[in-house]
């Protein structure tokens, strides 16, 4: 091999590990973007530190999570797609199997009340129980995950450096990625730079954010673009039968209700709507136009003036959609602190 190829080659290596180091010497702690509200997570009993988030992020993509030491939070949370399962209508899981839910992105849950489509998760440090035990996700149980991470040689010293002492429990274990799950804070998209007046909109943009704000934030509020509220927006039901919060309360108000997405990064996180049955903006906009089914719990706000759904003509509808991609946060798909340890 000629010398220049091996002084390129050198060159990557060196720059890998500069890049490497240099994000893993970064001092981590949680910060309230200037445009946002109080976070409803309880820091006061997990405070994010640097040892924390970085072991939470290994365990994000640790496959000793599953059963067969082949899927990590990561597969259906993949940062490019803004942690979701991009491409996927829902998830796959171990051995493929099907999952009945498109995968929610990680993003911005320190301001979430509940996690997961039906809410039910009140506490973000339970999360990773229910993929980590669910048949069709990670299909282990708590005990084996936790035993082999106390004997794997690397963990014993992390978890000291993050909580003290080499022990691994439960409760660290889940504070750990929760640190890691707060962390992935969405908040630099055009949007937030023209809130922050350090941008403008377009005409475009601008005409879009009023017709937004007039047909669309009764539900998604800014600036999260949720309102964190469970509602049947109409879609009709799926061919699974998916009934949606129903299955948390069991109260048949609850029937077909699902949460209320963020529609940050929608520009990232195809295919839409709790199956992912919606590949587009368009066809979603297009569904809340002339789609929506009259259901029992059917969300008054898509049945007002005699008619179902929302009016809209074309033109609003496209810029509508110009105004959602300003909402795309192309610094937090590509920051290399949330990447792959």
């Amino acid at each position: 091999m000629q010398r220049k190829q091996w002084m390129t080659i050198l060159g990557i290596v060196l720059t890998t590990y500069a890049c490497q180091k240099a994000v893993s010497s970064l001092a981590v702690r949680f910060e309230q973007p200037v445009n946002f509200p109080a976070p409803v997570y309880h820091f006061d009993t997990n405070p994010v530190t640097t040892a924390g988030f970085e072991l939470g992020r290994k365990l994000f993509n640790e496959p000793r999570l599953s059963r067969n030491n082949t899927i990590t939070c990561s597969f259906c949370h993949i940062q490019s797609a803004a942690f979701t399962h991009h491409g996927h209508d829902v998830s796959h899981g171990i051995d493929d199997r099907l999952g009945s839910r498109n995968s929610p992105p990680i993003m911005n849950l320190a301001w979430s009340p509940t996690v997961m489509w039906d809410g039910g998760v009140f506490d973000l440090d339970l999360q990773p129980i229910a993929p980590i035990t669910n048949f069709v996700e990670m299909d282990e149980n708590m005990d084996t995950v936790l035993n082999r991470l106390r004997n794997t040689p690397v963990y014993p010293p992390l978890f000291k450096k993050a909580f003290g002492t080499a022990e691994i429990t439960s409760v660290r274990f889940l504070k750990a990625l929760s640190q890691f799950m707060v962390m992935c804070i969405s908040a630099d998209s055009r949007y937030d730079s023209v809130q922050r007046k350090q941008a403008v909109f377009t005409t475009d943009e601008a005409q879009g954010y009023v017709l937004f704000q007039q047909k669309c934030n009764t539900c998604h509020k800014e600036p999260l673009f949720t309102d964190h509220s469970f509602r049947d927006n109409g879609i009709g039901i799926g061919p699974n039968d998916d009934q949606g919060r129903f299955l948390v309360t069991l109260n048949p108000g609850d029937k077909y209700r699902f949460k209320v997405p963020s529609l940050r990064n929608l520009g990232y996180t195809a295919p839409y709507m709790h199956d992912g049955r919606f590949y587009s903006l368009d066809a979603v906009l297009e569904n809340y136009r002339n789609g929506i089914h009259q259901t029992p719990n059917l969300d008054p706000v898509l049945q007002q003036n005699g008619r179902l759904g929302i009016d809209m003509t074309d033109e609003e509808k496209r810029k509508i959609i110009v105004f959602l991609q300003t909402l795309n946060d192309k610094t937090f798909v590509t920051n290399k602190l949330f990447a792959e340890p």
